[in-house]
């Protein structure tokens, strides 16, 4: 019962994750999905875009592209692209035009 990490407890780093439990994120299955959410944001809403299977730089670029076209904020957070407002359709049609399978979730 060997391992490559033999440190037992350290109190200098906390709790102990390899290097690459650390970094991965969910991959998505092909299918993009777009929701819309107000909870925890004061009655503001946002949607939600997930289930793109791209790295971080390349999801930075299209949320770029994403908010310039919608003419809104947003942001990236653990590889879900927040959009500020409602612009489901909008999104959808913009994603969809670069080849991308879209669904609306929620409600």
């Amino acid at each position: 019962m060997a391992q490559d990490n033999p440190l037992v407890y350290s109190t200098d780093s906390g709790r102990i994750v390899p290097a690459e439990e650390k970094l991965q994120r969910p991959r998505g299955d092909g299918i993009v999905r777009i929701q819309r959410q107000t909870s925890g944001r004061k009655g503001k809403g946002v949607c939600l875009i997930t289930g793109i299977n791209l790295d971080d730089s390349a999801l930075a670029t299209l949320a770029a592209e994403l908010k310039k076209k919608c003419g809104c904020g947003g942001a990236v957070k653990e590889g879900v692209i927040e959009i500020q407002g409602d612009k489901r359709d909008l999104l959808k049609t913009l994603l969809e035009a670069k080849g991308m399978k879209v669904k609306l979730a929620g409600g």
